[in-house]
């Protein structure tokens, strides 16, 4: 994988679309660079699942959801969530206290496909070798 290569956290796109917080302008800013084509994006096809089912319950907007997921997975090259992924994601789980469900597959997933960047408001993915986190206020 390249260098700039980055894994997108389901975090960044929710905080993006969501209400005003501290990290709607920071993901706003990394999914914009991501859609200009500054960066080259990945995530794994759980992010956009992850990602409708989060719009959803907070909505209960299925098209507007389903536009949002088509749009998250627009910005991004999408990676399989197979076997490899599955069994490195328990292996994440179990010896790692700080990751868990969902974190746990998008970590594996980055680290399944040789991406060591991921894009994250979430100190869970801290820790873990091979992978480094990176805040959203500090991407560029």
């Amino acid at each position: 994988m390249k260098d700039d290569s980055i894994l997108l956290d389901t975090a960044v796109a929710i905080y993006a679309l969501g209400i005003d917080s501290e990290w709607r302008l920071p993901c706003q800013a990394v999914l914009t660079a991501v859609s200009r084509g500054n960066r080259r994006a990945y995530a794994s096809v759980e992010m956009i699942q992850e990602l409708v089912h989060h719009r959803l319950r907070r909505s209960g907007d299925h098209t507007r959801s389903a536009q949002q997921g088509r749009g998250a997975a627009a910005i991004c090259t999408l990676l399989f969530f197979d076997r490899e992924v599955l069994d490195l994601s328990l292996d994440l789980i179990e010896h790692i206290p700080m990751i868990r469900g969902r974190d746990a597959v998008h970590a594996a997933t980055a680290l399944a496909y040789g991406i060591d960047t991921i894009v994250s408001p979430d100190h869970a993915f801290d820790g873990i070798p091979g992978l480094t986190r990176v805040d959203p206020r500090d991407f560029s």
